[in-house]
């Protein structure tokens, strides 16, 4: 799960540059807050991420627990080059990880979550 701070900008950054789609989204009024749920395919299938959006909540401290989502691609350049044409933030280039051979890049949801493309090119 993950604290969004605007949840239509989050569903567009996680539909429109990941190409996921919107699973389930349910608002519920009397604690103020909606959930919404975006993945590739039916969450009995793969995992899902949930984006929690509390209505009175502007801003999170994202700490430093938290690392990063990690999702798979068939060719992280080409990902990559997608992404960037629909105004995702890439903020590592894909290239090998250091001392591997699996192909990896980083980017960046609007809040300032790390995520992380890999695969074998």
């Amino acid at each position: 799960m993950l604290r969004v701070t605007n949840l239509d900008r989050s569903l567009q950054f996680y539909t429109e540059q990941l190409g996921m789609g919107l699973l389930r989204r349910k608002d519920y009024p009397e604690g103020r807050f909606t959930l919404a749920f975006v993945g590739y395919e039916n969450e009995s299938k793969q995992a899902a991420i949930e984006l929690t959006w509390n209505w009175d909540i502007h801003q999170y401290e994202l700490g430093d627990s938290y690392g990063h989502i990690a999702i798979e691609v068939d060719d992280v350049y080409k990902a990559c080059e997608e992404i960037k044409l629909r105004g995702g933030k890439i903020i590592r280039e894909a290239g090998p990880m250091k001392g591997g051979t699996t192909v990896l890049a980083f980017l960046e949801d609007p809040d300032g979550y790390k995520i992380e493309l890999l695969g074998p090119k």
